[in-house]
């Protein structure tokens, strides 16, 4: 029984010694480099902070050496935390605080910015990547690093948003990740031979399936620069030249590439395999777009909250779709169940009856880090079971099932709002402004104290013109208040359009 991620490593780097295994701007490690420089940086931390189970910060830039010191960390029997050079300091530091790290990680350059009276006020241990990963450190303690962990340890806290404005930690173990990347190399037969090219930042969950994806099966991970993203053509060119065979990105970025002219230029179907995406909702419109130009990939919309270990449910897109059609979540991934309940926690089954999504399986965090009463509300008893204690997660994502029994978001609980007495979903206003011709990015939020919808839009329209065309779709009352058009839409450090920026700037 595998109890820990490293043990992947072990395997992976024996079969694959002198295979490349991660690829970055500034070159490239084979597997045994990746596990020696890991152990290395385990056998430092030990000699530093002995013991188990303690958090460690992570403070670098997205890189290689970032992946290298998760498992490093992973291997001391840690838990690992990323935080990123580009967050707002007061952010870092509500991070720390509920974090307590006992040693932060980062490089020469950035350690200097580390510690007390610094740029990030830390009184720990801080140590430099460079220092504590020499080329002929040989640990004689691999196999007990990678046998003495418990499948229930934690491997890493992500955080999140609070509502209170304190991020959340999403507690995950190691068991969680297991049965997590076991699925997707099974269900879409990912080999030793595939090559993954990852845009998911590192403080964010969906980077999860493009490491231990390539760490379990030996498929190399590229790590593709960030300013790519804004250079569609290059991006596409430079999936051929690496010949990645796997994508997994959030559809903002996935939609950009869409509305350039790259297609024209740069022939993916020799290269490309796998389009998987998940984080928000993939406007069909566009998907559409890359079936056409790449029609015999293999397409899938990935659904779940960090809270249930990057994903719960998944559709495999096997039929066409117009482009106003909403794309479904499709059903559970193995060994997780996903219940529909409504507002008196009855069981939704029946066609177009929404309900809340919860989930409970394998895949449930821990809770969130040092904060057990945002934990008591997430992570509930199953209100169907009454024998025995039996946690589930409450998504706050309101979904329905459609006459095919797949499920289709609708929107979060927060995003239904109540307009001229008719309950709305502003996630299927979403959707059908997507379909519309010339729209690029869009988004929808609620003005409470005006009781306005307001539309977000990339390019030029008016409202008359947006509505007119949404009349065909949708009922008058679901019709946007007012429109704003921006030369583009603000996009948060996940890739994600930035809801919060927008209603600070426009909706006070």
């Amino acid at each position: 029984m595998q109890n820990s991620i490293v043990q992947w490593l072990e395997k992976t780097a024996a079969r694959f010694q002198d295979k490349i295994a991660f690829v970055d701007e500034k070159g490239s490690y084979t597997w045994a480099q990746v596990r020696q420089k890991a152990l290395s940086i385990a056998s430092n931390i030990e000699k530093v902070v002995p013991g188990r189970k303690k958090p460690v910060a992570v403070y670098m830039e997205k890189s290689a050496d970032m992946v290298i010191t998760f498992l490093g960390i992973a291997y001391s029997g840690n838990i690992y935390t990323a935080v990123a050079p580009d967050m707002p300091p007061s952010r870092v530091e509500k991070i720390l605080d509920v974090l307590q790290p006992s040693i932060f990680i980062s490089t020469r350059e950035l350690c200097g910015k580390v510690g007390s009276g610094k740029d990030i006020v830390f009184s720990g241990e801080v140590l430099c990547f460079e220092d504590i990963t020499g080329d002929d450190v040989s640990d004689p303690n691999a196999k007990r690093y990678a046998d003495s962990t418990l499948d229930t340890d934690l491997l890493y806290v992500l955080f999140t948003s609070g509502s209170t404005g304190t991020p959340k930690g999403v507690a995950i173990n190691h068991r969680s990740v297991i049965d997590y990347i076991d699925w997707v190399v099974e269900e879409f037969s990912v080999t030793e031979n595939d090559s993954f090219g990852n845009q998911a930042p590192f403080h964010f969950d969906n980077s999860v399936l493009d490491i231990y994806s390539s760490l379990k099966t030996g498929a190399e991970l590229h790590i593709i620069p960030e300013q790519m993203y804004h250079q569609a053509p290059q991006l596409l060119q430079y999936l051929v030249d690496n010949r990645i065979s796997t994508i997994f990105w959030v559809p903002s970025a996935l939609s950009q590439t869409a509305r350039s002219k790259a297609f024209e230029t740069v022939d993916l179907t020799r290269t490309l395999k796998r389009v998987l995406f998940a984080g928000e909702v993939m406007p069909t419109k566009l998907l559409n777009t890359w079936r056409s130009h790449i029609p015999n990939a293999t397409y899938a919309n990935l659904y779940g909250p960090t809270e249930i270990t990057v994903d719960c449910t998944y559709y495999i897109v096997d039929r066409e779709f117009s482009d106003e059609e909403p794309l479904p979540i499709g059903g559970p991934m193995r060994n997780t169940e996903v219940l529909v309940l409504d507002e008196q926690n009855r069981l939704v089954t029946e066609p177009d009856q929404v309900g809340e999504l919860c989930v409970r399986g394998s895949s449930l965090a821990a809770g969130y880090y040092n904060n057990p009463e945002k934990t008591d509300e997430a992570f509930v008893q199953n209100p169907l079971q009454t024998a025995y204690e039996e946690k589930i997660y409450r998504t706050g994502d309101l979904v329905k099932y459609n006459d095919r029994h797949e499920l289709i978001y609708m929107s979060r609980k927060d995003f239904q709002v109540k307009h001229l007495g008719h309950r709305i979903e502003l996630g299927e206003i979403e959707t059908a402004v997507s379909s519309l011709d010339g729209i690029g990015a869009c988004c929808c939020l609620y003005n409470h104290r005006k009781s306005l919808i307001v539309l977000f839009v990339e390019g030029q329209f008016t409202r008359a013109e947006i509505n007119e065309k949404l009349a065909e779709l949708l009922p008058r009352y679901m019709l946007p208040s007012k429109v704003v058009c921006l030369d583009s839409l603000p996009l948060n450090a996940n890739g994600k359009i930035d809801r919060v920026k927008l209603k600070q700037d426009y909706i006070s």
